[in-house]
Formats: C-alpha cells, structure tokens, sequence
C-alpha cells in the first residue's frame, strides 16, 4: 500500500518545510550517550548503580526466562495472557540490565551477557504479544505467524530496546560480536519495518477511530528504531519515509488531544500514551539538532504536562480513571516529564516530578524500558534535579473528561478531597463509571474506584463488562429502576454544569442507563471547604427513577451507624464520617481481593455500602472528617 503521509495535523502544521532533510546520522540521531565515553558512565549514578548492580549480578550465568509456545497459546484456550507474558518480559528486562552493566563497567562479562540476550530476543519467533496478535483471525493459527508478522506494543518495544542497545554499544559489539548488528537489522527490517510500510489498516493509527494510547506507545518506537538501524547508505529514502509515516501517526494522536491536555484513560495511561508522544517528539528534536521542535507549538501538548499533578491525591495516591491504579506499583517515568515539563516552562509540572527524587534512590528502573533508563541514567539535567514540593492545585476542572478535583487547600494533602467526573461510557479502557465520586482523606482514597484486576483476553472481548470492576454496581454510583449503567458512547451524562470556584459539579447521569427518554438523574458534588466537608445529592422526580439504590465502594473499616458509618481508611488517614438521609436501610458486603493488582493497592479487601432509597425522589450524602476518633487513635 502506499506509504505516503497524508494526515495533517497540529504536528504538520509546526514542522518546516523540508523537514526530514534536517535529519541526523543515524550515529547522532538518538539522544543517548555511547558507552565509549567514559566522562558519563563511569559517573553514572550511584543508587541506579547499585540496584542494577544487585539484580544483575545475581542472575548472571543462570538459565535466562524462556516464554514457550504452549504459553502462547493460553490466550486463546484460557484467556491466560500473563503466564507467556511474565518470562518475556522479565527477559527483555534482564537484557537492559546487562547493556546498562556493560556501559557502566565497560567489561566484556557483560557485553557477552548482551549478545545472550540479543540473539534470544533475535530468534524469539514473534515480538508480538500473543494477546494481541491477529494470527487466529488471519491464519486460522495459534501461534505467531512468522510470515506475516504484527506490529503491536510488543513489537515496537522489542525494535526500540534493539535500537537504544545499539546506540550504547554499537562499537563494542562490533569488536566483540562481529556481524550481531546486521543481525538486528535483518529482524527488525523483517518483523516491524516492512509490515509497517506494508499493511496501513493497523488500528492504532487511529484512521476510524479516535487513537488510543498504543498509537505514540508504537509510532515512538517506530520512530526511534528508524533512527538508528535505517543506516545503510541506500536506506536513507526509507528511513525518512518510515519517520514520515511515525510522525503523521503521533499527528493523529496529538490532533486528537483535548485543550486541556487530559487523558480519558486517565492518569496511569498518561504515561503510556501522552508521555510517549512527548518522548517521541523529543527525539525527534533530538535528531533534528533542535531545529524541529513542534511540541512547544501545540497547545494541547503543552497542557497535557500538567495531567499527572493534576490528578495527584498526595503521597503517592492518585485518582484513577478507566483501568488505572490509585496507587501505582511500577517507577513511573519521572525524568521524562521533568523533560518535558522544562521544555514547557511548567514549573508546577516540574516541581512534581523532581518531588519523586529520594535521596540514595536509584533515579530509573529497567521497569521502564530500555531506552527511558539508558536516558535518564545519563540525563544531567535530571540527575542534578533538586527535589520539590508538590504543587497539589485546589481545584482542578478539565471540561474534555468532566472531570473535577478540589482540596480544602492548595500545596497540601490534608483535609478531604473530592473528585467526581461525568463523560461516557465509551472511553478508552472504560468502566461504567458517569457520575462516580471519590473522597480521600488526607490524600488517601476512602470512597474509592477499585481500578482493574490482571489484564486477560477477557478484559478486552465482548465479556469485558462481566468483571466486576467495569460495572456500575462497583463504582460510587446508584442502580437505577433497577438497572446499571450501559457501555458505549451515547450513555453518557447530559446537564454537566460546573461550579469550579465553589469546587462543586452537577450532572444528570440518568443517560447513562438507557432509562425511558426523559428519566433524570441529578448529582450534585460540592467541597465545602469553609466546613471542611463533601455534600452528594442524588434528586429525581419521584417515581420516575424508583427504585434507587446507591453503592458506596469503602477502603477501610466500616462500622454502620444509624444513618451513616465510620470509616477508618489505609494508611492511617484521618477517619472519616459518613452521614446519609435518616431512616434508610443499609448494608455492607465484603469483597474479598486475591489479584495482585488490586491487592497491591487495596490490600485484602474492599467494602460496598449498599443503601435502599425506596420512596422519595432524593438522597443526601455528606462525608466528614471524624477528628475525635482521630485524637482517640493517637
């Protein structure tokens, strides 16, 4: 198919004419330090040093991770994706671990530890990962197709690990391991740059729907490994084709971002989406000698450096949207957003990545990825980075996602914070969530969005909303004449009206439903801060939404009281109150938590406050902080 770039976007706007003749060598197109320059890795820093070090030297000389065929095929037989998943990625990142070994002690131990890990990446039979592979629908297969490659997350990252190892080690590879170059650039050109000139229907560019988070994941590692393994003298027409082609795909992407800079999948998929367009666009200008830089052009991209503190609770709790995590268990990228934030001029933005810089902590984590720890290891600007305090902003409003977030006061977790968002039931990564709240308590989650369990090839088939996390009856928002919300676009809230200097939202999410037209629904979420408390009215015309019953999701114990309950919530936050329309029935349920990504952050249990709204047509809810027991704890 034809592989020009015929999308113009924000992106295309701000490039200049001729762009691609402003290309580096290959040699000088990435912006990472050869090991050969021993200024910069023999000063590498101690912590990250010393982490890798421990883990490094430990596996060393034992059998490396094999991910194995009967492996793959559990996705399609069980649904089970993680047992293949699991050995491989723990073997891509036993890789970088040893290219970071050989940069920093220059042994050639490590530079054969390298090449082990190279060659098995090498002659793994597809970087795709088998959940995402087309190989059923298109073969009838199982198995990876090797004939017919797909480009997914997998595969993106595989080439780009290639890529950055290359551009750390290249010379010494050739001294050591003569003809291992060619060996990537044979399997790369073979699994991600002929499939990805050849086949345009990837549905991650975005060309019928809105692009998702694996179009700057994949078009940035695309990018990079055209960068530097397109080095052939009679490579350079397709080497800046395929760049073209990255960058129109990441165009795509960033035309798609709202003015305000928010993600519907929210704060753990920033990373992942948003930050990867930022780091790809930062390579770009890299490569370009900084003439190019269309990051600083777009609006939306500026503003989208301002989403993680945005969404920050305090302490490293966050509010969590569609399939994130309150509290991420992974290192997050901070050096990238530092560098974007610099780049922007956003110095709240800054300031909340330098915030996460422990002392005597390693600054990066192969968890990461190669090329994002290889970068910030050698980052000088990061790694002289002083720490900060969080900027924590009173109230955030971002009318794209309906989302909005107030504290009683800026620069501090203390006290209650409320969020609330409205939107659809059609976002990327979705539960059925319109109108659900969460309050925390000095920054801890109380009234809580559960998140989402392991991903398995359920998650994304058409049983997604069987698991319980993606349903209504499991987020902080009613059954409605006796039904729950519906997935897709046109169940959404309607009457969004936003009070942001009075840290107060109100919706109708009665759409949400797919209820009698005319059936409404009206949620009113106010912080007061003068009273140091959050208000939650639900109202409708009586009988015509009946019977209600509203859910409360709970981290914590709970102890019901006559109209209300006590909460005492993790990590030792303040208790808090919860007062509710007297004379209503109430009872809990216990759900008992035994997947690792909700243990992680939950611990062993969540509660859901079940409350019967049988007659009238309103329920009040007010949440407060329970001081005394506080002192009495203490």
């Amino acid at each position: 198919m034809d592989g020009t770039p015929a999308f113009r976007g924000p992106l295309a706007a701000a490039l200049p004419a001729g762009w691609l003749e402003l290309l580096s060598a290959p040699s000088d197109a990435l912006p990472l330090t050869p090991a050969s320059d021993r200024s910069v890795w023999a000063a590498a820093d101690p912590a990250t040093v010393a982490a890798l070090t421990l883990v490094a030297d430990g596996e060393r000389g034992t059998p490396w991770p094999q991910p194995l065929a009967s492996q793959a095929a559990r996705v399609h037989r069980d649904g089970d994706r993680e047992v293949w998943e699991r050995p491989a990625f723990e073997r891509q990142r036993r890789l970088t671990r040893a290219a970071a070994m050989a940069a920093i002690t220059a042994a050639p131990e490590w530079l054969d530890e390298v090449a082990d890990g190279i060659v098995l990446l090498c002659e793994q039979s597809s970087w795709c990962w088998p959940a995402h592979d087309d190989t059923a629908e298109r073969h009838g297969a199982v198995l990876a197709t090797t004939t017919d490659p797909f480009v997914d997350l997998g595969a993106g990252e595989a080439v780009a690990q290639l890529a950055w190892i290359d551009q750390l080690l290249g010379d010494a590879l050739d001294e050591r391991y003569p003809g291992l170059r060619a060996r990537i650039r044979v399997e790369a050109r073979t699994r991600v740059f002929a499939p990805f000139l050849a086949r345009r229907d990837w549905h991650w560019i975005g060309r019928d729907e809105t692009p998702h988070n694996w179009n700057p994941w994949i078009h940035g590692n695309v990018l990079v490994a055209a960068l530097r393994l397109l080095d052939a003298p009679d490579e350079r027409a397709e080497r800046e084709q395929v760049v073209a082609l990255a960058v129109e795909g990441l165009d795509r992407y960033v035309a798609a971002l709202p003015d305000d800079g928010a993600i519907d999948e929210g704060y753990e998929y920033w990373w992942n989406g948003a930050c990867r367009a930022l780091e790809a666009l930062d390579v770009l200008g890299h490569a370009t000698g900084d003439r190019v830089q269309p990051a600083a052009a777009v609006p939306a991209l500026r503003a989208t450096v301002a989403f993680p503190h945005r969404m920050a609770l305090g302490d490293g709790w966050y509010l969590n949207l569609a399939d994130g995590q309150a509290r991420p268990v992974e290192p997050k990228i901070w050096h990238a957003l530092h560098r974007a934030a610099v780049r922007a001029g956003d110095e709240q933005a800054r300031d909340h990545a330098a915030a996460q810089r422990r002392p005597g902590q390693p600054v990066a984590s192969e968890h990461s990825g190669a090329g994002r720890l290889l970068r910030a290891m050698s980052d000088p600007q990061w790694l002289a980075a002083e720490p900060a305090g969080e900027p924590l902003p009173d109230t955030v409003w971002l009318p794209s996602v309906q989302v909005l977030l107030a504290r009683e006061r800026a620069g501090t977790a203390a006290g209650l914070t409320l969020a609330i968002k409205g939107g659809h039931n059609g976002e990327n990564h979705n539960h059925n969530d319109v109108g659900s709240f969460v309050v925390a308590s000095d920054g801890v989650p109380v009234l809580v969005d559960a998140g989402r369990p392991t991903y398995t090839k359920q998650t994304f088939g058409p049983h997604r909303y069987d698991i319980w996390t993606m349903q209504s009856d499991w987020h902080n928002v009613p059954r409605v004449a006796g039904t729950a919300q519906n997935p897709g676009h046109r169940f959404g809230a309607r009457a969004v009206t936003a009070r942001p200097d009075e840290a107060a939202l109100s919706l109708d999410i009665a759409g949400a439903y797919g209820l009698a037209e005319g059936t409404r629904l009206v949620r009113t979420a106010r912080l007061d801060r003068a009273a140091r408390r959050v208000s939650i009215t639900d109202v409708w015309p009586e009988g015509e939404a009946a019977p209600v019953t509203e859910h409360l999701i709970v981290a914590g114990d709970v102890e019901l009281l006559q109209g209300g309950a006590r909460i005492r919530p993790l990590a030792g936050a303040t208790p808090v109150r919860l007062h509710w329309t007297p004379g209503l029935a109430a009872r809990t349920e216990v759900r008992a938590l035994e997947d690792p990504m909700l243990t992680a952050v939950w611990g062993t249990h969540l509660t859901r406050i079940r409350i019967d709204v049988t007659a009238g047509g309103r329920f009040d809810l007010t949440v407060e902080r329970d001081e005394v027991i506080a002192e009495d704890d203490e």
